[in-house]
């Protein structure tokens, strides 16, 4: 069929071009998220609403870490004294049993715990003896289901609050769980120096973990803002790390005769050896290294006495030979200068331009 061609202007005359439609850009998807449910090292972390903080600046952490899972088992409201909200042993070891691949455990609770506790038929009020002692055992039983399982914990303290009274609360229960920790082989983390001013007392804002003033609590005077939980996190990062590092398994030495057989670094700059290689490497290039000689002996210094002879204050001191620092000199005293100033006390007589000529006009 003929083609129709688009009408003209009737000013210009000319054809009118009808638009063309571009093609629209195309955007790159995103990329997937890294999938954590099978890596190789899974941190578990227990508590209340703090331990979610806590959680949360965790995960910020090892965000670029694929080999490392945070998991979050926090329960707000929950403690060691109210069991009917959460049973802490129980709901761990249940978890525990049920993911066996969880390497780590985190714990922090005891800030919903400064209230009575049902012991039996009887209750007991905050922090007396009986209630110390029953608390005690709760915290023990926790923190067996860890060490049954031969699982590093970590205990975080609980930190400074606005309020002076639970500062002083939860500073008692710290005291509690941090012998009951380090006695059954934990690692207790003390956080309060991370959160509290230049007299030990609470403090909002801080430093960050670059080293800037930050908001590190939020309105209530308990929880954290994000930089403050990123700062709390650092504090059981620093132990997780070594405890991590203590546990990782070290590679065999490799014979001297292999040394020279390992491949060289490539140009894409991938390592090929790892860096326990490097480790065995070095400890055998020191090996085959030659003695050194011994260093000479470093020459003994003179002992100095811890006090000098004793000098009574009133006695006159004399020169050598007794005789008087004020005596006549051996060599004479052509000008009477000696004679003058030190028997008589008369003061020089000026010269002319010196400092002590005081004559006007000058002469």
């Amino acid at each position: 069929p003929p083609r129709v061609r688009p009408p003209a202007s009737a000013e210009t005359g000319r054809q009118l071009r009808r638009p063309q439609t571009r093609p629209a850009p195309t955007v790159a998807a995103p990329a997937p998220a890294v999938k954590k449910t099978e890596a190789k090292v899974q941190i578990a972390v227990f508590g209340d609403s703090l331990a979610d903080h806590l959680s949360r600046g965790l995960d910020d952490v090892f965000e670029d870490t694929a080999d490392v899972a945070v998991i979050d088992r926090a329960k707000a409201d929950s403690g060691l004294v109210r069991r009917d909200v959460v049973d802490w042993p129980k709901a761990a070891e249940d978890y525990l049993k049920a993911n066996p691949k969880v390497g780590y455990a985190v714990v922090m609770l005891g800030a919903n715990d400064r209230q009575p506790m049902r012991d039996g038929d009887q209750t007991l009020d905050p922090l007396s003896d009986r209630w110390r002692e029953v608390y005690r055992t709760r915290v023990d039983a926790l923190v067996k289901v860890f060490t049954d399982r031969k699982i590093p914990l970590v205990w975080v303290g609980a930190p400074p609050m606005r309020s002076e009274s639970l500062t002083r609360d939860l500073g008692s229960l710290n005291e509690i769980v941090r012998d009951a920790v380090t006695k059954a082989g934990g690692t207790y983390v003390d956080v309060g120096p991370g959160f509290s001013d230049d007299r030990n007392h609470y403090t909002a804002t801080g430093p960050d973990l670059d080293g800037q003033s930050a908001k590190l609590r939020t309105a209530d005077g308990v929880h954290f803002t994000h930089a403050g939980a990123r700062k709390l996190a650092h504090f059981a990062d620093v132990e997780l790390k070594r405890l991590m590092g203590a546990t990782a398994p070290t590679a065999p030495e490799q014979p001297a005769a292999a040394v020279s057989a390992l491949p060289a670094t490539p140009l894409d700059g991938a390592p090929t050896t790892t860096l326990d290689d490097v480790t065995a490497i070095d400890r055998q290039i020191t090996a085959m290294l030659p003695s050194l000689p011994e260093p000479p002996g470093v020459p003994a210094l003179p002992v100095k006495p811890a006090a000098g002879p004793v000098v009574p204050l009133g006695r006159i001191e004399l020169s050598p030979g007794g005789v008087l620092v004020s005596g006549r000199p051996r060599d004479g005293d052509a000008t009477g200068t000696v004679e003058r100033a030190l028997q008589r006390g008369a003061a020089p007589l000026p010269q002319p331009g010196r400092a002590d000529d005081f004559r006007w006009p000058p002469g």
